[in-house]
């Protein structure tokens, strides 16, 4: 992993603009549930804090086998939640990227991480399209580069930092192949190369 521990302090600063103003903790009494699509639903002890808009980040390391890694910062605004992302390591081309519905990277192929957060009977889609017609959690791909890095950047307006299309607690994938963006359910982006829980 080439990533050292200054640099992901630095990426951390940076990608979070981190700031004492208007910040609040986040729940510490959140849990994750399975449900029965697959999605994991979110509790909050409190539904006041369910819509905050703090942020959350995910350290993305290798699936057995793979060396792709990276940071990502999922950091709340007004109008959505902005997505930062490093990626090191990873072979040249476009990847799919996604955020999975189970925070739980274990499984040596990240399998552990379940399907695509869809966020109820959506197919998988462009990050683009309307609501409706794709998961909350697509996020298309990322180009990487000849020296195995990129970088990320969208404002997403689907997913929800909390409520009802939360990713807290849930977890981001990078994928071996291009995610061709119609293919159902998933993209056909093949196997998972690297993982982080969305914390």
């Amino acid at each position: 992993m080439k990533m050292s521990l200054n640099l992901v302090s630095l990426s951390l600063v940076l990608a979070l603009g981190i700031s004492a103003c208007g910040k609040q903790p986040a729940n510490s009494n959140d849990s994750a549930t399975a449900g029965e699509s697959g999605d994991v639903a979110v509790a909050d002890a409190d539904n006041s804090e369910s819509t905050e808009k703090s942020d959350l980040i995910a350290i993305m390391r290798p699936t057995e086998g793979n060396t792709a890694n990276g940071i990502v910062a999922f950091i709340g605004q007004d109008e959505g939640v902005l997505v930062r992302a490093e990626i090191f390591d990873a072979s040249p081309g476009q990847h799919g990227f996604h955020i999975h519905a189970i925070g739980d990277c274990s499984a040596p192929d990240a399998s552990s991480a379940g399907g695509h957060f869809t966020g109820g009977e959506r197919p998988h889609g462009s990050p683009q399209n309307m609501a409706d017609k794709r998961h909350v959690g697509d996020l298309g791909n990322v180009a990487i580069g000849e020296d195995g890095t990129a970088t990320y950047e969208r404002l997403d307006t689907v997913m929800e930092i909390g409520g009802e299309n939360s990713i807290r607690g849930r977890a981001v994938v990078l994928h071996a192949g291009q995610d061709d963006l119609t293919s159902q359910p998933s993209g056909a982006a093949g196997p998972r190369v690297a993982c982080g829980v969305i914390e």
